[in-house]
């Protein structure tokens, strides 16, 4: 089981240095068509030749002057090291809870720590009385779609080029109750 605390500073060297790349089998293809006057995207999983590494989309090191700015960050511990963590941030006027970060170390993942993490934030979401809960994640971060579609997150949306990489975001929304 892990420990989840929010974070202190002298936790951000730590968490910086976690393996924050991933390896995936698919990708979430984005098919976009445009007609006069209307355009119609689609999205269709598409298992890759072989695995391919994913880096992650945003620069580790930024970790250090922004987590201050989010709302909420999480860190998962087991009683020697920490293993993962979670940003969040709330937007008030429309009740949402952003998750823009959730990181588990490579030798840590498939263990309950982003489930764990993710349940906590959820119980932060309604203690705020957020109405719903957005994941972004990279199209091709195949574990991260998993992982929302198994707590009953629904694709809602997405953001081409979103990230520096160019990369798709992949938006996934829950109602909390």
């Amino acid at each position: 089981m892990f420990e989840i605390r929010p974070a202190v500073a002298t936790d951000i060297p730590r968490l910086m240095a976690l393996d924050h790349s991933s390896l995936s089998d698919y990708v979430w293809q984005l098919d976009l068509r445009r007609e006069p006057g209307q355009v119609f995207a689609g999205f269709r999983e598409v298992r890759l030749p072989r695995a391919v590494e994913v880096a992650y989309p945003r620069s580790p090191f930024s970790l250090a002057d922004e987590w201050t700015r989010r709302d909420l960050t999480l860190i998962a511990a087991d009683p020697k090291m920490l293993v993962g963590y979670l940003c969040a941030k709330e937007e008030k006027n429309s009740a949402l809870a952003w998750v823009t970060d959730l990181v588990v170390d490579a030798g840590w993942r498939r263990k309950g720590a982003a489930s764990t993490l993710l349940t906590a934030a959820q119980a932060w979401a309604s203690e705020r009385s957020v109405r719903r809960v957005i994941l972004e994640m990279q199209s091709k971060n195949q574990n991260g779609i998993r992982l929302a579609q198994k707590f009953g997150y629904e694709f809602c949306g997405y953001n081409d080029h979103y990230y520096a990489t160019q990369d798709v975001a992949l938006l996934f929304a829950k109602a909390i109750k």
